[in-house]
């Protein structure tokens, strides 16, 4: 499906999606609706996999070309829609209680998505997690649970962050040092993360805000402006290397 800077930032449509895997989420007491889009890399493979969490804002264009430039550097990207059965009207409020109980439906489909990437016949059996925003908070909290690396970008920790992250694979974290959702976030997660002996590579880029890495506004229109003066949005500036750390991170841990 083409793409057009009108789609920036606008939720996936049902049709957008070209993986279903409802069935297996439903069989495994997940979602009885559940899709997601993925992403090749070039070539016949096999790939080293990632599995891609959207922010709250859902499955949108800007995930897409995340999960687009992902399989570029080599990595079949599975961003999974956990707003798949309903919208983010009906699923974000539960989406998020999951996040903050650290259980619930969300972590049963996160895990249909990964145990669906690893039995496709098509990875190298190592796989790693991505998160933006929320998604940061649900990647860190899948960290030590059958993944190999995690790319955790302006995720909040979770209330019991040492018991939560005991066990977890390497972390890189991106955060913005004007990101005023999670003041000092850069700091605590490495912090907690050496106190466990978890490898981290966890850096705050100062001039950026949340939600730095995406490539367009994200968000309901009428609030943009809103989340420009909040410094929520896009930094040209910033991204690339947080980008690049992304890409090292995955390349040392996933492709070997």
């Amino acid at each position: 499906m083409a793409r057009t800077e009108a789609d920036h930032g606008k939720p996936a449509s049902r049709g957008f999606s070209n993986v279903d895997l409802s069935q297996a989420s439903a069989a495994a007491g997940g979602s009885p609706v559940l899709r997601g889009y993925l992403a090749t890399p070039k070539g016949e493979g096999p790939f080293p996999a990632v599995l891609m969490i959207h922010e709250a804002f859902g499955l949108n264009d800007i995930t897409v070309r995340h999960a687009d430039r992902l399989a570029a550097a080599g990595y079949l990207t599975l961003a999974v829609d956990l707003f798949s059965d309903g919208g983010a009207r009906r699923c974000l409020v539960a989406t998020m209680r999951a996040l903050a109980a650290g259980e619930g439906r969300a972590f049963t489909d996160l895990a249909t998505a990964r145990d669906w990437l690893l039995a496709s016949g098509r990875t190298t059996g190592k796989i790693g997690v991505i998160g933006f925003c929320m998604g940061g908070g649900f990647a860190l909290l899948l960290a030590n649970d059958r993944f190999d690396a995690a790319a955790v970008n302006y995720g909040r920790l979770p209330k019991n962050p040492e018991k939560a992250l005991a066990g977890a694979c390497p972390v890189v974290g991106n955060f913005g040092g004007k990101d005023r959702s999670i003041p000092g976030g850069a700091a605590k997660l490495e912090s907690v993360l050496d106190r466990l002996g978890v490898e981290n590579d966890v850096k705050e880029f100062p001039s950026a805000g949340h939600a730095f890495l995406n490539d367009a506004e994200a968000g309901p229109r009428a609030l943009r402006p809103l989340f420009r003066v909040m410094g929520v949005g896009p930094d040209p500036q910033s991204a690339p290397e947080a980008w690049q750390r992304i890409e090292d991170h995955f390349a040392e841990h996933l492709k070997v």
